[in-house]
């Protein structure tokens, strides 16, 4: 059953169930649908097609989760825009893929502001906040929504990652993909009507979206959401929404940890600490654990392109399997191949491939991207890794060298282009360096031309406006010169030393 089938069906055997809490404001399963009815007859109205592509530029909040629903229940292609990033970035994103039309906050207009051309293309754009055009379209009554068909093989969401190439990569997943998703990761997680699965996470993410809510309303529960992170509002929320499900990256975990409320807390429904993007360190793990021994945690791996969903460590392996990222979830095959594609002993270190319903259609007008990625019905992860003898699998290395900032991904590459830009510059190269809290950030090395001067505040502030906050590098060296192999590579491992 697709997800937007779901929704009607629980709306209609539950109409009173809470399905979102957020700032105070509880929205009903019946209210919630209607809205998404609303919305999704809007576009109707205004002669959207099939899979013409609506983006979605908002915060965490109730209205993201009735924006993704309409556009799926309309059998258009939702495309959330990460918040965080500038607007050459998002730029890029919104140009090429030819988003017919735009929901954005209004805090935004600053940075909508810098890439005026693009904005003026738009058919429509719907605003949050002051004029708020979009909350006035869900509470209007007058609008009829038409019974659209959906197919399995519809394009109905698509996630821009960071690619190796500089360039950001648009994953297209299917009605068939979300539907799997939502399937799997209820299995995995045992989601169920009562859970109440607190949101602290980006919804324009993959994880908070397709492993948490998307899941927990398949399921028929509720999605207490947050606009964004903050402790002391987190444990807050926890607490006094009796939540029973929180996600978080290790990062903030750690943060948490060391926040004095933490230990103080009475949470007499919670059942799960869930967690992702990295494994957890063992003594992070062992804190959580020992401040709350009824409460199980759980690791959870994938990418975007398998919706994410590909492995997941349960609480009983937690203590005893640390830096494992788990078994295979139901309904999905991994494997761990040699450059040809054969299976790899335990213990031999290969590259990740994954099967399943949820693996994506592909790379949005990208074929040969798609090409590479997905052979004979595998996904190549491009993530290095090994099996145990039990079966688990450990993540050796990660795709070339991706940095995981607090659960943001960061390819060096793309702030390597953005450093040669800077004229002075003449070569560049960045790692991922060990951070306390936020498990690894970036460093840049830097060669000037001769002749040139160049200091590390000029080249943050340079960045600082073609770079998301958190793919700025945390520190700059400079150097004179790159250590490199005799073709000329980079070395990144003697950077690393």
């Amino acid at each position: 059953m697709l997800v937007t089938e779901k929704l009607a069906v629980h709306a209609k055997q539950q109409p009173e169930k809470i399905i979102t809490s957020f700032q105070g404001k509880n929205t009903s399963y019946s209210e919630f649908y209607e809205q998404v009815k609303r919305l999704a007859g809007y576009f109707q109205v205004k002669g959207y097609q099939k899979e013409d592509i609506i983006a979605v530029y908002l915060h965490n909040s109730d209205l993201f989760l009735v924006c993704y629903y309409a556009c799926q229940l309309g059998g258009f292609t939702v495309l959330p825009v990460n918040t965080k990033l500038t607007a050459p970035e998002i730029d890029y994103i919104l140009t090429h893929s030819e988003a017919k039309a735009l929901i954005y906050d209004v805090r935004f207009n600053d940075v909508l502001n810098e890439i005026p051309n693009t904005f003026a293309k738009f058919q429509d754009t719907l605003l949050v906040g002051e004029e708020d055009t979009l909350t006035t379209i869900v509470n209007d009554e007058s609008i009829v929504f038409k019974e659209t068909q959906v197919d399995q093989n519809d394009t109905t969401v698509i996630f821009y990652t960071s690619g190796t190439t500089g360039k950001p990569k648009g994953v297209m997943l299917s009605a068939g993909n979300v539907e799997a998703a939502a399937e799997i990761w209820g299995e995995a997680v045992g989601y169920e009507s009562t859970d109440r699965i607190h949101i602290v996470t980006p919804l324009f993410h993959c994880a908070a979206s397709h492993v948490f809510c998307i899941p927990g309303i398949y399921a028929g529960g509720t999605i207490v959401i947050e606009e964004a992170f903050s402790p002391e509002k987190a444990l807050e929320t926890m607490e006094k929404e009796d939540v029973t499900i929180f996600f978080g990256v290790p990062a903030m975990y750690m943060i948490l940890l060391n926040t004095p409320k933490m230990a103080e807390l009475k949470l007499n429904h919670l059942r799960l600490f869930a967690y992702g993007a990295a494994p957890m360190p063992f003594e992070l793990v062992r804190k959580v654990k020992s401040l709350y021994p009824s409460v199980k945690v759980q690791n959870l791996y994938g990418q975007t392109e398998n919706s994410p969903a590909a492995t997941t460590l349960k609480d009983h392996h937690a203590l005893e399997k640390v830096g494992s990222v788990g078994e295979a979830l139901p309904h999905t095959e991994v494997r761990v191949v040699d450059e040809f594609g054969d299976s790899l002993p335990v213990g031999q270190v290969g590259e990740i491939v994954v099967k399943g319903p949820q693996v994506m259609k592909g790379y949005l007008k990208n074929e040969e991207a798609t090409h590479q990625a997905i052979q004979n019905g595998w996904l190549y992860s491009g993530d290095l890794g090994r099996f145990d003898k039990d079966g688990l699998l450990y993540i050796v290395d990660r795709k070339k060298d991706m940095i995981i900032r607090g659960g943001e991904n960061v390819y060096p590459v793309e702030v390597e282009e953005v450093l040669y830009e800077i004229p002075e510059v003449l070569e560049a190269a960045v790692i991922g360096v060990p951070h306390p809290v936020y498990g690894e950030v970036p460093k840049a090395y830097v060669v000037i031309k001769k002749g040139q001067s160049l200091s590390e505040e000029d080249v943050l502030a340079f960045s600082s406006k073609r770079l998301a906050k958190y793919k700025l590098p945390a520190e700059v060296e400079i150097i004179d010169t790159l250590p490199r192999n005799a073709s000329g590579k980079v070395l990144k491992n003697a950077l690393r030393v």
